[in-house]
């Protein structure tokens, strides 16, 4: 029987932008099959995700972040880290992980560039659900 639960993990840097993921991703998967969980940030992902993959509770566990420049770090290191550890988790685990993370390579704190990416989260977050119930569809027909 496939799971009709899904996971979603979001990252606590940036909440007030990444959190409208989850907004965008409950318009196609209704809120009460998604079970949210919390992580310090982007780097901390893949752990949990794979950990949530592999229960078999959730037809899909879906990641949102949003990585910038912080100034000290190379920023696309830490993003290309997390994408590699989250197909890693889904790889492993045989249950789709899906990244909803995104990595500006200008972002300041404007209210600017605050209105933009928090829209632009809401769809991907809906990009996400999409996603996740196409996969399942797709990889149900292969095992038929």
């Amino acid at each position: 029987m496939t799971p009709t639960r899904y996971a979603f993990v979001k990252a606590n840097w940036h909440s007030d932008i990444v959190d409208r993921a989850l907004e965008g991703f409950c318009e196609l998967i209704p809120a009460s099959q998604v079970d949210v969980f919390d992580v310090p940030g982007a780097f901390e992902m893949p752990l949990l995700a794979r950990d949530l993959a592999s229960t078999g509770t959730y037809a899909a566990v879906a990641c949102a972040a949003l990585v910038v420049d912080g100034g000290i770090y190379r920023h696309d290191f830490v993003a290309q880290a997390v994408v590699d550890g989250l197909m890693r988790a889904g790889l492993d685990s045989g249950v789709p992980v899906l990244s909803v993370s995104l990595t500006p390579h200008h972002f300041q704190e404007t209210e600017h560039h605050m209105a933009i990416y928090s829209e632009h989260f809401v769809t991907k977050g809906r990009e996400a659900a999409n996603a996740a119930l196409m996969i399942g569809k797709a990889r149900a027909a292969v095992a038929a």
